[in-house]
């Protein structure tokens, strides 16, 4: 089965590729896209003197895995810069900028309001793995540190020479665990002058939903989104008739959050499950046993919320942020290097999924390694991220879900916009996209 492309126009609020805490896109199999910081085009022409000091952060007002020889992290970073940048003129209007430090990546996003939301100004993604074997030590080594303190230079240096006028700089379940995490984010500050924010989960749920929230099917009464990290993985239920207009979700003239009723942070992902299961070698018996141990994370919040019993005869709408929905979509069309426009919007039916993982299964790693859309520094970590996507589907069944190539850093450049009253949102323009079937009913 082919999946359906619903998804918007990527020239505007959707980005660049990003997927989750859990996943970086490479060019091809082990060799991934790596462009030098002095090659990347930007909008606004050569550097600025201001001092990085000038960035207004948004902080005050807001609230190896197997035992394996290292993997060599620089040759899997890069720069987002072949897709959706605004090559127009610079103008008067305000630069705003994201970054989300996660458990596996460090990601950037540069933005400008646009008609229709933002226009990314620049971007970068660079897999780090802060959070590598915090899970046993309960403490960021100094190796996982020290790259991430080198891509932490760089974007410093893009905050700098975009003259960012306001920004949010979070760090997620890796600095929020380890016992150093505070200590590295002062240790930042010292060296950047970068000051960043330590999400709590709740909020880092409420962003990850403001992020994909034009992705809603506004026919739905109850929708799950979940977001699969390195660390952590989020669960978000909202029950959309608590909006007085659920099209408005879609122009982002009503805010998704008023309709979230439950929401948990379940304290692993797929760094997390494949340290402590194995992620090179991988059989069915510990595929089971992985997912058997997230499906008993789930059971605590099913018990108290009962949405299994709540959605029954309802419309319901499954929206999965995460790398591992992203890297099933891409293996699953058979892409011959990750292509964001085919996949952000897409919906996969549920027997499309299972296939997909049962082919992973029976692969080695080196064959995964050579999978287009998986890649090395992802070979060991996509089967424990397919092991949580399958409890949280056994425990809400559904027939299909939509993949939303989105989240946490375009969930803050929204609020930052929306707070500065520069976001706006227009009418989509026609033959862009086509609307999806409407969300089923479980």
């Amino acid at each position: 089965m082919t999946p359906e492309h619903a998804g918007p126009d990527a020239s505007d609020a959707a980005g660049p590729p990003d997927r989750s805490d859990d996943d970086v896109t490479g060019s091809s199999g082990s060799e991934a896209l790596s462009l030098s910081e002095e090659g990347v085009r930007t909008e606004n022409g050569p550097q600025r003197s201001n001092p990085i000091a000038a960035v207004r952060t948004a902080n005050a007002a807001s609230s190896s895995s197997t035992g394996s020889k290292p993997v060599r992290w620089r040759d899997y970073d890069h720069d987002e810069m072949p897709f959706s940048f605004d090559a127009r003129q610079p103008g008067t209007e305000p630069i705003y900028g994201a970054l989300d430090l996660g458990t596996n990546n460090c990601r950037l996003l540069l933005a400008k309001p646009s008609r229709r939301g933002f226009r990314v100004v620049d971007a970068f993604s660079r897999i780090i793995r802060l959070g590598e074997g915090v899970s046993q030590t309960g403490r960021l080594s100094d190796l996982a540190m020290g790259r991430t303190m080198e891509a932490l230079k760089v974007c410093a240096g893009k905050l700098k020479r975009h003259n960012v006028s306001r920004a949010r700089l979070v760090a997620t379940q890796a600095c929020r665990v380890a016992a150093n995490g505070p200590a590295f984010i002062a240790d930042v500050k010292d060296s950047f002058d970068l000051d960043i924010e330590i999400l709590t989960p709740e909020t880092e749920a409420h962003l990850a939903v403001a992020g994909c929230a034009t992705l809603i099917d506004p026919a739905a009464d109850y929708v799950l989104v979940f977001d699969i990290g390195g660390g952590s993985s989020e669960i978000i239920w909202l029950d959309m008739t608590r909006l007085r207009s659920r099209h408005d979700v879609l122009t982002g003239r009503s805010d998704v959050n008023d309709a979230i009723v439950a929401w948990e942070s379940l304290p692993v992902g797929v760094v997390t499950l494949a340290e402590h299961f194995g992620g090179r070698e991988v059989t069915a018996e510990s595929f089971a046993a992985m997912s058997e141990a997230v499906t008993e994370l789930l059971l605590p919040f099913e018990r108290r919320h009962r949405f299994h019993e709540r959605l029954n005869g309802r419309p319901v709408h499954f929206l999965g942020t995460s790398g591992t929905v992203t890297t099933i979509a891409g293996v699953m069309l058979g892409l011959d290097r990750y292509d964001r426009k085919r996949v952000d919007g897409i919906w996969l039916g549920i027997d499309d999924i299972k296939t997909v993982t049962s082919d992973l299964l029976t692969q080695t790693y080196e064959e995964r390694v050579h999978q287009p859309c998986i890649g090395r520094e992802r070979a060991d970590l996509v089967l424990a991220g397919c092991a949580i996507l399958e409890a949280i589907l056994k425990m809400w069944p559904s027939e299909r879900l939509r993949v939303a190539d989105r989240g946490l850093r375009e969930g803050i450049l929204m609020r930052l916009m929306m707070e500065d009253g520069v976001w706006r949102s227009g009418r989509r323009r026609r033959g862009r996209s086509r609307r999806g079937k409407g969300a089923p009913r479980s």
